[in-house]
């Protein structure tokens, strides 16, 4: 890899790993700072749920031995970590015996379904009309038009979420006012059950590329008018080249650079859903698996959760750091 040494390889590792240890502790910290006991609200809900428990001190006791909340901080701390070492989540307090592991698997494929869907689309859609904004030699009746499609981008994508539920399922009933939570629909990993994830993410996918590609748009604006005086523009008109070449090959390959990192850091925080659209929809992501987690104070799931947003995060800002001089030749981190 031209341009990477191995002490910036080394140290920008060393910084993953750092990130990891920093995101890991406090994930572990901030759960327990909430008021009230996991174990207790669990039992709490059972006796709402029943009427009444018995031995319900006995049953507390019991559960918070086996999930070690009897331990002193530092020896849960400890257990934590090697746990995260190992890969094991541990189980879910408020679905036990249920694991963390299995909870994510089942919601994950959903997450992914719905925003690395809505992610790509909005990043190709925004930055096709930032270009075109951007190109001085774009029609004029372009440039008046494009605008348009960027009607939506003041208006937060929940409120988005409420229009189109209004419109698409109560008014023209082409979908479900619920989700697929709702409907209780089991992962399955057959034709059906994948279309079925396409299906229910159309409404909230569109929610999420109206209201964000006008931030991949004004972006990629940005950049094109900042490369548009740039030398190499100005030595491709004086070749000759044909104004498509210079356009695709010479100022969007150069501005795009920025929106690739942006990218990056996007797909790296997808698998920790988006909350307000997943439970807006009953949408059974990894953002509405989160809500339920804290909702009930699950310790294990609120740190798994997370503790895999972190781990993507910060695996996407590595690699994104590690091919950029693939991706400009001018990027070089060897002292000269």
């Amino acid at each position: 890899m031209r341009g990477l040494t191995r002490g910036y390889v080394l140290r920008r590792v060393g910084m993953f790993l750092l990130t990891i240890w920093l995101g890991a502790t406090i994930i572990f910290i901030i759960p327990r700072l909430m008021p009230g006991d996991p174990v207790s609200a669990v039992v709490g809900r059972m006796i709402a749920a029943a009427g009444n428990v018995r031995n319900a001190d006995v049953m507390i006791e019991a559960w918070r031995k086996k999930f070690g909340l009897d331990e002193p901080v530092v020896v849960q701390y400890l257990r934590y970590m090697g746990n995260l070492l190992t890969g094991d989540l541990s189980f879910s307090m408020a679905n036990f015996p249920a694991t963390v592991s299995e909870m994510v698997a089942r919601a994950l494929p959903w997450t992914i379904g719905l925003l690395a869907t809505a992610t790509v689309i909005s990043f190709v859609l925004g930055n096709a009309i930032g270009a075109l904004l951007g190109w001085k030699r774009t029609p004029r009746w372009v440039k008046n038009l494009l605008p348009v499609s960027l009607t939506f981008t003041s208006v937060p994508f929940f409120m988005l979420g409420m229009l189109m539920i209004y419109i698409f399922a109560y008014g023209l009933k082409w979908f479900e006012p619920t989700g697929a939570a709702a409907r209780g629909i089991t992962q399955a990993w057959t034709l059906e059950y994948i279309l079925t994830v396409i299906h229910h993410a159309i409404l909230p996918a569109s929610a999420i590329v109206l209201a964000s590609m006008g931030g991949w748009a004004l972006g990629m604006r940005g950049m094109m008018i900042t490369n548009d005086g740039e030398d190499y523009i100005i030595l491709a008109q004086a070749k000759g080249l044909r104004p498509g070449r210079i356009f695709l090959r010479y100022a969007v390959r150069n501005a795009i650079l920025p929106q690739f990192t942006a990218l990056a850091l996007s797909f790296g925080g997808l698998v920790g859903g988006s909350i307000l659209v997943e439970y807006l929809f009953s949408y059974p992501g990894m953002g509405y698996l989160l809500y339920q987690a804290i909702i009930t104070n699950d310790f294990n799931l609120i740190q798994g959760i997370v503790f895999i947003l972190v781990l993507t995060t910060s695996t996407a800002v590595l690699i994104i750091d590690l091919i950029y001089p693939l991706l400009d030749p001018r990027i070089s981190y060897q002292k000269r």
